[in-house]
Formats: C-alpha cells, sequence, structure tokens
C-alpha cells in the first residue's frame, strides 16, 4: 500500500512540477473542472441522517414510504427522504428473512454483526452538478462525510448509480459499506438519472427532485428535451401526452462518459474533503490540499450499470485515482473479442460477448414465447400477469412461426424452440424460469430507453413507433396524473415502465396502445408489438431481423447511428494494474455472464495476462433482482435464489484488507449456494 501510494505522489509532483515547482506556497483546494457547487447540508444522524434519510432500518424495512405532507408540492427534504427509502429497496431483499437486518442492513456493524440500533448515520453532503455549460449534461455529483470520518485514515467509497438511477442509486451498496467503514462516499448519477420532462405541460425536473416550467428552470433542469418552442407545439399535436426521460433523450450517450462521470465523483470527493479539512490559507479565503490520491484510499464499487461505471472508470484512470474496485453484476460490453471461447464445464458456450443492445433486441422477440416453454413456465401471480397476456404470448408464438423465427406446429413446440434460441445465444439454462418475470419488468424498457440513447436520438423521432406516455387500463395514452408526476424524482427508476409512464407502441392498430396491450400490423393479432420488436433487433444488428438482408433507407441511417453509440461504450479490458473483484449470479437474466462478466474476464486476461490483478467469482442461484426475493410467492424468486448483496460486502471487505494490509486477493472460484427451503425460513451464511 505505501509503495503505491509513493508512486502515485510521485505522479502528482511530476505533474505538479510542470507548472507550481517555482512555488514556495501550499498546494490549494480547487473546484474540479466543470463542476459547479450546489449545496451542502449537515444530518444529526437523528431526525435525519445520510444513510437511510432519518428513517431508520425500521423506516426502510416499513412497507410504504412517508406520505407527503402536501402531495401536490413535496418538498426537496420530502423527496430526498423517499427516494432513499425507495433507491434502497430497489437493490436489496427488505425482507428480515432475507437477510435485511440481520445479514446487511444500516444496522449491521462492519463485522457482520446484527446489533439494535437503526442505522443512522450523522454528518455532511454536499451536491454539484458536472456540465459543459450548456445543461445538456447535468451530471449529478454527491458527497457523503460521516462523522467517523478519520483525517489519519482517509477513506473514499465511489458509488455510480445502477440503472438509469438518480444520485441516491448506490445509497443501498457501496453507500451502506462506505459509510458504516468511516469513509467518504461519492456517488453520480452517471449523467443517466432520473429526470423527466412532460412535453404537454413543459414541466421538467429540477436537480432537488422539485418541478418548474422548461422556460423558468434554464440550465437548472436536470434534464429537458433539446425541442424548438415550434418542434415542441408540433409533436405535441401530432402526439399528445408524451413525455422525455433523461437516459433515452437526452441525446448525450451518457454511457460512453460513464467511466469519467465516476472519475469526477473521486476528485469532487477530494475537492470537498479539503475543503473541510483543508488549512485556512492566510489573507485568502481558499483551503490547502490536504487529501489527495496519494494519501487516500479511493475503491471504486457498485452494482449493475454502476459496476461497469466502476470497470471503465478504473480502465480510463491516468491519474492514479483508484486504489481497487470491488462491484457485482456489471453492465460490460468487452468489444472485439476475437477468440474468446467460454467454457463451463464441458459445455462451450456459441454466443459470448455480445453488446446489451444485441442481446436484448434478441429476448425481446423471443422470450415471451419462451416463456411459454414447459421449460420456463408462467409462474407470475395474475396480479403480474394477467390472462390477456397469455394470450398476447401465445399470438407472439404465433407470429414467430409464420415469420419463419421460430419452428414447430403446435404452441409448446414453438415456446420450446423460442426458448432453446435463447439458451444458444447465451443464456444459461438457470435463468429459464426468469425468463417470463423478466419480459414483464425489464427487456422492452430497456430496449426502448437504449435503443434511443445509442443512437443521440430526439424524443421527436419515435424510433420503431415507441414513445413514454401514462396510459389508461385499456392501453390508451391518457395525460399525466399531477401528484404522480410531482413524486417521480423519488419514485422513478429513470427508465419506463416507472411512476405510472409507461412504453407506449404508437403503431398500433387502432391507435397508440401501451406495448403489452398492442396489435402489430403485421400480424393483426395482439402480440406484445411484436413489428416493433422486430424494427429494434434490425436497428441492432444492421440486418432486417425477418429477411437477414442488409437495411437501406432510413432504417440503414438510423441503425449506423445505434451501431456507433454502441462501439462509443466498448471497454478495453485493460485495467491498468489494479486489484478488481467482480462477482455476478450464475442465473443473472438481465446480464448474462456470458455476454458480460466472463467475456470481460476473458477479454483482459488477452490483455493483461499474467499481470491482471482481476478476481472473478461466480454464485449459483443468485440473479440480478435481489429485490424480486422480497415479493415472496409473487414472484417465486425467493425459495429458488440467494441474494448476491451479501457477496458485494464481502468483496468489499477483501479489496479493503488487500489495500490496507496486503491481505491477498480471494481467489477466482465458483461459490456453491443452497436457496431457502420456504419463504419463512430465515436466511443463513
Amino acid at each position: 500500500m505505501k509503495a503505491k501510494h509513493l508512486r502515485k505522489l510521485g505522479i502528482l509532483v511530476s505533474i505538479g512540477a510542470l507548472s507550481a515547482c517555482s512555488s514556495s506556497g501550499p498546494r490549494v483546494n480547487e473546484l474540479p473542472s466543470g463542476v459547479a457547487k450546489l449545496a451542502e447540508k449537515a444530518y444529526d444522524g437523528i431526525a435525519d441522517d445520510l444513510l437511510t434519510g432519518g428513517l431508520g432500518k425500521t423506516g426502510i424495512a416499513a412497507a410504504a414510504a412517508p406520505a407527503f405532507a402536501n402531495p401536490a408540492a413535496p418538498t426537496a427534504t420530502e423527496l430526498r427522504r423517499n427516494a432513499i427509502y425507495v433507491n434502497y429497496r430497489a437493490v436489496v431483499d427488505y425482507t428480515a428473512a432475507g437477510g435485511f437486518g440481520s445479514l446487511y442492513g444500516p444496522n449491521v456493524d462492519n463485522a457482520g454483526a446484527a446489533t439494535a440500533g437503526e442505522g443512522k448515520i450523522a454528518g455532511s453532503e454536499t451536491i454539484a452538478t458536472l456540465d459543459d455549460g450548456t445543461g445538456a449534461q447535468n451530471v449529478t455529483l454527491m458527497v457523503q462525510i460521516p462523522t467517523t470520518f478519520d483525517v489519519n485514515n482517509a477513506c473514499i467509497i465511489v458509488g455510480a448509480s445502477s440503472g438509469s438511477r438518480g444520485v441516491y442509486g448506490a445509497i443501498g451498496t457501496a453507500g451502506e459499506w462506505g459509510l458504516k467503514r468511516g469513509c467518504a462516499v461519492a456517488y453520480t448519477d452517471k449523467g443517466s438519472g432520473n429526470g423527466i420532462h412532460d412535453l404537454m405541460t413543459d414541466t421538467v425536473t429540477l436537480r432537488d427532485g422539485t418541478q418548474a416550467s422548461a422556460a423558468a428552470a434554464g440550465n437548472d433542469a436536470f434534464f429537458k428535451a433539446n425541442l424548438s418552442a415550434a418542434a415542441l407545439a408540433a409533436f405535441n399535436a401530432a402526439t399528445p401526452n408524451r413525455v422525455a426521460y433523461k437516459h433515452a433523450h437526452s441525446q448525450q450517450n451518457p454511457e460512453k462518459e460513464w467511466g469519467k462521470n465516476t472519475l469526477a465523483a473521486a476528485r469532487f470527493a477530494v475537492y470537498v474533503l479539503n475543503e473541510k479539512y483543508g488549512d485556512p490559507i492566510s489573507g485568502s479565503t481558499q483551503k490547502t490540499r490536504k487529501f489527495d490520491a496519494g494519501n487516500t484510499l479511493i475503491i471504486a464499487s457498485s452494482i449493475s450499470n454502476g459496476a461497469g461505471a466502476a470497470i471503465a472508470a478504473a480502465e480510463q484512470d491516468e491519474e492514479g485515482l483508484i486504489d481497487g474496485v470491488a462491484v457485482t453484476e456489471p453492465n460490460v460490453y468487452a468489444g472485439n473479442n476475437a477468440g474468446l471461447t467460454i467454457r463451463q464445464g464441458a459445455a462451450t458456450v456459441t454466443n459470448g460477448g455480445k453488446h446489451l443492445l444485441d442481446y436484448f433486441t434478441y429476448a425481446n422477440i423471443y422470450q415471451p414465447c419462451a416463456a411459454l416453454s414447459t421449460n420456463a413456465g408462467l409462474s407470475l401471480n395474475a396480479a403480474f400477469w394477467p390472462a390477456v397476456f397469455t394470450t398476447a404470448a401465445q399470438n407472439r408464438c404465433t407470429a414467430l412461426a409464420a415469420k419463419g423465427l421460430v419452428a414447430g406446429a403446435t404452441a409448446t413446440a414453438q415456446a420450446d424452440d423460442a426458448l432453446a434460441k435463447m439458451n444458444a445465444y447465451g443464456w444459461q439454462s438457470e435463468t429459464n424460469f426468469l425468463q417470463q418475470s423478466h419480459f414483464r419488468f425489464a427487456t422492452n424498457s430497456i430496449v426502448v430507453t437504449y435503443l434511443n440513447t445509442y443512437g443521440k436520438f430526439s424524443v421527436t423521432d419515435n424510433v420503431c413507433g415507441y414513445s413514454f406516455a401514462n396510459t389508461a387500463p385499456t392501453g390508451e395514452v391518457i395525460a399525466q396524473v399531477a401528484n404522480t408526476q410531482k413524486s417521480l424524482f423519488a419514485t422513478g427508476n429513470g427508465v419506463p415502465p416507472t411512476g405510472g409512464v409507461n412504453v407506449v407502441y404508437n403503431e398500433s392498430v387502432g391507435g397508440a396502445r401501451l406495448d403489452f396491450l398492442a396489435t402489430s400490423p403485421s400480424s393483426a393479432t395482439a402480440d406484445f408489438a411484436l413489428d416493433g420488436a422486430l424494427c429494434a433487433r434490425s436497428l441492432a444488428t444492421g440486418k432486417d431481423a425477418v429477411t437477414g438482408a442488409a437495411l437501406t433507407g432510413t432504417l440503414k441511417a438510423q441503425s449506423d447511428r445505434v451501431l456507433a453509440g454502441v462501439n462509443e461504450t466498448a471497454l478495453t479490458g485493460n485495467l491498468r494494474g489494479k486489484p478488481v473483484i467482480v462477482v455476478s449470479g450464475r442465473s443473472d437474466t438481465l446480464i448474462p455472464v456470458n455476454h458480460a462478466s466472463r467475456a470481460y474476464v476473458g477479454k483482459n486476461a488477452s490483455v493483461e495476462g499474467g499481470n491482471s490483478k482481476l478476481r472473478y467469482i461466480e454464485v449459483t442461484n443468485a440473479q440480478h433482482f435481489d429485490t424480486f426475493l422480497a415479493f415472496g410467492a409473487l414472484l417465486g424468486y425467493d425459495t429458488r435464489f440467494v441474494p448476491l448483496h451479501p457477496y458485494l460486502i464481502r468483496s468489499l471487505d477483501a479489496m479493503y484488507a488487500h489495500l490496507k494490509t496486503g491481505v491477498p486477493l480471494p481467489a477466482s472460484q465458483v461459490v456453491r449456494t443452497t436457496p431457502r427451503a420456504t419463504a419463512a425460513t430465515p436466511l443463513s451464511l
């Protein structure tokens, strides 16, 4: 550790020598370029706190978030509190039987022992924005410093949000571990956070979660669509009551910057620490640089998209900011991985290392039909999967067969063939049970969001006939519900369907409908908008999804944009010799291990070879959504899978011990687990 920090200090000194060697004065703490400091607030750890928004362990585990005093005008404080509640529960199993409060949670100490306390943590929270001055990016950065921070043992945990969540998206993962350890925690929403623009009312979300008109907000809008007044009016006239979302419609392809945003959060955290603990400079309002990358332990950590951002940051870290990385289920695309072979036991994976939009658009075609296979099964409660969805899935099988995309003379044979295609395309057989629920809750939303973001499309493009809007129970587009919209900063996840906003297929026979209730023109049946799914697949591959012919005209131009955006997100596999622990669940259906973790491990091995310090840990009976375990019999996850979160905690413990005292990293391995026998059986390690 000491040698590494001396090396990093050497880098800093050599850089400083070019600009400040002749000066005998102290190093001055300066706000990083592009960062505008917004607000700092202290939390007493009693009425309110950093980790739980004042709710404590009991409040986070409560069945519902606290009500707003005035639902028509929730305050920034109320929105922050509820955002913490929602984001915490969105990434962990929040039930006692699932381990919350005993294996992990605010009240569980660093040694893994459950305490009788509520786990509230006092300290300061500073929020800023990273932008180029136009307001188009407005990446949120946040630094939390607990009162237990030790200036003589300085550490920073950097946690980018998972998914498209707002800046509190990593509060229950990297945030929980770092704050309890006494480290400062640096967060970022990666520029793809939960920002909505209601185009009909021209209302946007401000950076504190409250709302205002786009004109009044100006560059302070968390996000607003880049439309002239005339273009906005024309779009509203043609397609009324639609909304734009930041991740989908910012036209920035923020994923290409996720690593840079993570590094920016680390730099901002160093700045905030120096503002708080640096010595005043005589005759100036500035402070000295007491902390830097050379004397501060910095670990990047998160899950899913945030994990991918941490890995990207390690690759792009030319300054030596990050000491190590510990992540779970990373969304990573290893780019060109020629020669990669993935084997599990005696079986060879024939399709691995695809980019996210490739395998998601494939799933979006076959998944609903595959869910009818007896090897997968319709297992969702009717609350999530009414009979009309089963009919639509059967119609999907029939339509696929008519287009020559599945084989079989019966619905059963067609469903079995669809599932076999999924398995052949990289999904483990362990994921078969999960195909229905992932189609129900994730696949279509990911396809529409990432199709738009990679192509940097405007909301007015309605790519492949898709848009976002609130819908009636029968599927028709309706206006936004005002009070629901007011709370979206707290309740939304940044990717519709969320907070009442759904995915709409504009080209449905009879007019625009919720995509799950839409009728495709080519089949004349309600088949989950197959025509839209085929269009998306075509744009993701550059070939017609039915005939295999090369695209031409508008579709070719759109596909070129999409694939260019995909290439901007490809990683190199070069981790610069940094120690990295990657943990994934073998049953991950959202980010399949064959396309992400395993492929990246292979790429890293080919690039760094024997110099690699990457360790890969794969956990059996673990999948992507820990929070789905909490739904019990409604989803059926709880007795089939174990939470992955405890393994993130252990990977962080291992990385911290390695960097602090030189404890060897754990070996790459498969961790074989046993799920609970019944839902009532408490989980144990």
